[in-house]
């Protein structure tokens, strides 16, 4: 398709961003209806709602029964470092980085927390580091997504059950989205703004049986900040992961993420869920591995994200500079057009695009995407060789 006619439908809900994501299909603000607004959260009805969204998504994850799940402060980003700061220093720690979030983990570990025993296993956007490097008798800090290179790890058989470390996982494109086995984890962390489509600033913390004994049996050298601190006395604050937050949630984000929860429900629950992503994962990719002047940033199949889709401007008649030109025109001309929100890539990543084909995504906006970035495409080829 060579035409730089416009399309004459466009998707019905234009929003692809990669954070915060769409909501729900249909929702609109009545699904706030019963938010406990000016009511505490510590009253027995504010403690029941936090209590019913603790359950349900240790329900609709499917983790195993004595792992505990919590809402902590922070989104992913306060989840994970919560986990880092209380838990690493205990062992040698393998660091897993291929995109901007993991080298971030890996950044904080080597220059704040300042850890002796580090190892960082790398690979560049696209790829994924050689997992047989990894050492699980040492804890491992790694991505199960590769939220801005559209890299996911394909499996955890990697990850022995009889490992001696930790295994710490950042899940937060991941969760809700792709088969995670939970008995391989000890401790994940997602936010509510991702698959689910819920709203920012607050996080959620999995652990495992293994993850509470090494909170409980070890103390860190450096002072944790208030909101970081899961034990008292040795011993786990449990009441964390009964809807006792840290600190103040807001109780309208917290009804925003049970209605995804209970929506999550009517569409089939977990399986559901991934059979969302991977259908709109798909029809994205089937158009990509059918259009000549696009890629995926991930070469290899079987490590493609089927939620945030990282893709590159491959047109041979482009050099490089005229190739990130485009990617960044076609961002634009789809804002203006009103046909799509929010589809470049991250600032830390290669030049590209980044769509997300998350859950809440419904598949015939994809469908209609896709004429549009064609036109959007030929329109930008047009000027810059204009």
């Amino acid at each position: 398709m060579t035409t730089s006619k416009k399309p004459g439908m466009r998707p019905a809900i234009p929003s692809f961003s990669s954070g915060p994501c769409v909501k729900r299909p249909g929702w609109t603000s009545d699904a706030l209806a019963r938010s406990l607004v000016g009511r505490s959260h510590r009253s027995s009805e504010g403690k029941a709602r936090l209590k019913d969204l603790i359950d349900k998504s240790h329900a609709l994850l499917g983790l195993p029964d004595d792992y505990r799940i919590g809402i902590v402060p922070g989104s992913d980003t306060g989840a994970l470092e919560m986990a880092l700061w209380s838990m690493l220093g205990a062992r040698g720690v393998d660091m897993l980085a291929w995109e901007s979030f993991g080298s971030g983990w890996v950044a904080d570990v080597t220059k704040h927390l300042k850890l002796d025993d580090v190892r960082v296993i790398e690979a560049d956007y696209g790829e994924l580091p050689d997992l047989t490097q990894v050492d699980c008798n040492r804890d491992v800090v790694f991505t199960w997504n590769g939220t801005t290179s559209g890299v996911r790890v394909p499996n955890g058989d990697w990850i022995p059950a009889d490992r001696e470390g930790l295994t710490i996982c950042d899940a937060t494109s991941a969760a809700f989205a792709m088969d995670i086995p939970w008995d391989k984890i000890d401790v994940g962390t997602y936010s509510w703004q991702k698959v689910m489509g819920g709203e920012g600033g607050h996080g959620m913390l999995i652990l495992s049986p293994r993850a509470v004994e090494r909170l409980e049996s070890y103390t860190p050298p450096w002072p944790l900040p208030k909101i970081f601190r899961l034990t008292k006395g040795g011993k786990l604050i449990d009441g964390v992961f009964r809807g006792e937050t840290l600190n103040t949630p807001s109780m309208v984000a917290v009804e925003d993420a049970l209605d995804g929860l209970n929506w999550a429900a009517t569409v089939g629950g977990a399986a559901g869920l991934r059979a969302r992503c991977e259908a709109n994962f798909k029809t994205l990719d089937d158009w990509v591995e059918a259009t000549p002047w696009i890629a995926n940033l991930a070469a290899d199949p079987a490590i493609r994200s089927c939620t945030s889709v990282c893709l590159k401007v491959v047109d041979g008649d482009l050099d490089a500079d005229q190739q990130a030109a485009v990617a960044k025109r076609i961002v634009v001309l789809l804002k203006d057009e009103d046909a799509a929100l929010d589809l470049g890539a991250y600032r830390d990543a290669p030049p590209g695009l980044r769509i997300w084909t998350g859950a809440t995504v419904e598949k015939a906006d994809v469908d209609a995407l896709l004429p549009w970035l064609e036109w959007a495409f030929q329109t930008a080829k047009s000027e810059i060789q204009a």
